[in-house]
């Protein structure tokens, strides 16, 4: 089961796997398709960043107790990705390490009894604070492969992706993902609408690919 502490650690660990992977892009390779239909390796980026901004709203909540949603409407974190995936690489990147540390100073100055506080996701899911970093951990784990780089769900921590299939399951439902077979790394790939490799049904078939997740 993840903790606290737990998810604090892979919130660390995914942002390094994300630096990692943009270390080595230019201005071109940077704006070349990423893993996800239709966005470029500047669309992740963008997202990534306006994730912590998103996020560290969610932190402000749970410190002050003054409701602060996550973005001001759908229309406008789509807008803020757009936007961002027309800067140069550069600063991008300089976006992306701001936002990340900013973040993980908002989540060392929450106490612990302001990790019990409860805040609304922007998909309108009450829940705690504490809930914030396995949110984060999500987003640069899996978007870290998704910028397709070197990075692969097998380079990801087994335990956070035994925790990222059973959300998964949760949300798209057993019936939709009943009873596939093939290594842990390329469940998780396909469970998340990623590539994927040697995935079959109980019977044998090829799986079928799934919309992206997250």
């Amino acid at each position: 089961m993840r903790t606290l502490r737990t998810t604090l650690a892979w919130v660390a660990e995914g942002t390094d796997l994300c630096r990692k992977a943009l270390a080595d892009l230019d201005e071109e390779s940077y704006g070349a398709p990423s893993l996800l239909p239709g966005w470029t390796r500047k669309h992740i980026v963008a997202h990534v960043a306006a994730n912590a901004r998103a996020l560290r709203n969610l932190m402000h909540w749970a410190r002050t107790g003054e409701p602060t949603p996550m973005y001001s409407s759908p229309e406008q974190r789509l807008a803020d990705i757009e936007s961002g995936a027309q800067l140069p690489a550069a600063w991008l990147t300089a976006w992306f390490e701001e936002s990340a540390q900013l973040l993980t100073y908002a989540m060392a100055e929450l106490t612990e009894e302001q990790w019990r506080a409860e805040v609304l996701t922007a998909q309108g899911r009450t829940v705690p604070a504490s809930e914030i970093p396995w949110m984060r951990t999500r987003e640069v784990m899996v978007h870290a492969v998704d910028l397709g780089t070197a990075i692969r769900f097998a380079d990801l921590p087994e335990e956070f992706c035994a925790e990222l299939r059973h959300d998964i399951v949760g949300k798209r439902g057993s019936d939709t993902v009943h009873a596939v077979q093939g290594n842990n790394a390329d469940i998780t790939a396909y469970l998340a609408g990623r590539p994927y490799t040697g995935v079959t049904t109980g019977d044998g078939f090829p799986a079928e690919p799934l919309t992206p997740w997250l």
